[in-house]
Order: C-alpha cells, then sequence, then structure tokens
C-alpha cells in the first residue's frame, strides 16, 4: 500500500517530481499523506500535500497496485524512497525522484559506484580511454555506473562486463518496460540486467523524450559518489551531468584531453571539487580511494 500511494501521490503531483519526493520522505509514510495526516510535516510542505490529495481519483491506488504487480510478474522491482532497497547515495540528494523501477539487482556494491560518462560521438580516444577507466574501476570492485548510449556510454558498459567480476548499471532515458533505446544496445542491455540492473525513474511504458534524459543524468549523478567525464561538448548531456555532480557535492574528474580542448571544462577544472585526470592511473588511484571507505563520502574540496 505504501508503495501504491507514493505512485499515486507522483501522478497527482502538478510539476516536478522530486518536490513530491521531498515531502513523501520527511511524511515517512505516504498512506498517511493521502489519509490526510500532514501536520507534522513543514508549513510549505504542508500545503504542498494538502495541494495533492484534490488531485487524486479513487481509482489511483488501485491503477497504481497493477502497475506494480505487472511490473513485478516482468520482472522488474519497484524502490521508492520509503522503502530500504532506495539507493542510499540517490536519498541523500535534494532531486532525487520518488521512486525507481529496476531490471536486475541493485546490491550493497553499488553504494561504491562511479559514472563513466561522455559524448555519443566519441571519438577512437575517447572509446578507448572509457573503456580503460571503466574495465579498471569494475576489477577494483567499484561498479560502473552509465546511460547506455552511443558513444563513451556503451564503451563503459561493455567494458565494466568484461571486467573479472565487474559490475555495472544502466540508467536510461526511458520507461522500464518500454523498448529499449538506442535500438543497437538491447542485446547490451540483456547483459547488464543478468549481471547488475537497468534503472529507470519513469513510468513503466514511457517512451524515449528529449526532456527525460537530463531527469536521467541527475539519477545517474545522484547514485554514483563520483562522475568522470571522459569526452562532451559544450551541449552535451555528459557537461550537465558534470554540473549536476558538484551540486550533489559529489567528486568531478576530468581528463586532461577535454580540458584542454574545451573552453567549459577548463572553466570547471577551477572549482572546488573538480580533478584534472593526466593519466588514467591517476582516476583509477583517486576513484578506487575516495569508493573505499564509507567516511570520505562527506568530503568538502
Amino acid at each position: 500500500m505504501e508503495q501504491a500511494a507514493v505512485l499515486a501521490l507522483t501522478k497527482a503531483s502538478p510539476g516536478e517530481w522530486f518536490r513530491t519526493a521531498a515531502v513523501i520522505s520527511e511524511a515517512g509514510s505516504a498512506v498517511a499523506l493521502l489519509d490526510g495526516h500532514s501536520t507534522a510535516l513543514a508549513a510549505a510542505n504542508q500545503e504542498y500535500a494538502k495541494a495533492l490529495l484534490p488531485r487524486i481519483d479513487p481509482s489511483d491506488l488501485s491503477w497504481a497496485q497493477e502497475m506494480i504487480e505487472q511490473a513485478s510478474a516482468k520482472g522488474v522491482t519497484l524502490h521508492t524512497v520509503l522503502d530500504p532497497g532506495y539507493p542510499a547515495n540517490l536519498h541523500m540528494i535534494y532531486n532525487k525522484p520518488p521512486f525507481i523501477w529496476v531490471r536486475g539487482t541493485l546490491v550493497e556494491r553499488d553504494f561504491r559506484a562511479i559514472a563513466v560518462v561522455g559524448t555519443r560521438a566519441a571519438s577512437p580516444d575517447g572509446l578507448r580511454r572509457s573503456a580503460r577507466i571503466a574495465r579498471d574501476l569494475a576489477g577494483q570492485g567499484v561498479t560502473v555506473l552509465s546511460g547506455l548510449a552511443r558513444g563513451i556510454d556503451t564503451a563503459a558498459h561493455s567494458a565494466a562486463i568484461e571486467a573479472e567480476q565487474g559490475r555495472t548499471v544502466a540508467v536510461v532515458g526511458h520507461g522500464i518496460l518500454a523498448p529499449v533505446y538506442p535500438r543497437e544496445n538491447r542485446g547490451l542491455a540483456e547483459q547488464i540486467s543478468a549481471n547488475g540492473a537497468l534503472v529507470s525513474q519513469f513510468w513503466p511504458d514511457a517512451p524515449p523524450r528529449q526532456m527525460h534524459f537530463p531527469m536521467r543524468n541527475i539519477v545517474m549523478s545522484g547514485m554514483a559518489m563520483g562522475t568522470v567525464v571522459v569526452e562532451a561538448s559544450p551541449t552535451s548531456g555528459a557537461k550537465m551531468q558534470a554540473r549536476l555532480a558538484l551540486e550533489h557535492g559529489k567528486r568531478l574528474f576530468l581528463l586532461e584531453s577535454l580540458v584542454e580542448s574545451q573552453e567549459w571544462a577548463q572553466r570547471y577544472a577551477k572549482r572546488p571539487g573538480v580533478s584534472t585526470v593526466r593519466r588514467l592511473d591517476d582516476v583509477l588511484d583517486a576513484l578506487v580511494k575516495l569508493a573505499s571507505p564509507p567516511e570520505q563520502l562527506s568530503l568538502n574540496f
């Protein structure tokens, strides 16, 4: 019932879902919010919760329960902000989604996750560097996160899978039950879900939309302890993730080749919390050190 209530409240949300996630998290019970018990919330959240109630149809709970059952029958698990299976790193960011759907399994090791991202139109050197970083991280027990896009993402996922005991998680820009996008990565998605996980924050049947991919970057940054940007133009989603990583208080790594070639990366390289990577061994050493002891999660740079 709690999971169904989270979905019903999200469906009733008039705008950005992260506000609903924050209210549900503060309340500690979506069912209580549906019953009108919001007096324990901060004043602004009380008003927001009350505004949701008239937007909820009596059939929304049964609609949500049916959605959960249908997804479960197809091997998909729902994790809401109230569930212990919701990723701890993701829970810490201010703009987390109210829920995620997972095909495959999220495990304790995924707390030690690093996002490896970059352009779809990657150069041969970029693909090689992405694969090297992902393979070495995976070999050290770090989960490699990426977005299943063409180019850098594909190279990172593939290399992590090839590593001995490697593990990778893909955050997608469409519903978990929708056809995998891009089409050429459907086989890769099957491999990922067999030994890692596919993650989506959208309704299960939602098709890929342009607006989904920036939202996907929020989840990718949130689930990771840090982000490595391999190659990215000024308009790339990877540049957006670099910004999000800093907003989320995560560590950001920019390859030296990226800093040399992109003005935006040169500006970012001067910010606190950003490291310019000159050798691939440098990023491996730094990331493994960051990901190892939990107490390093709250470092201030």
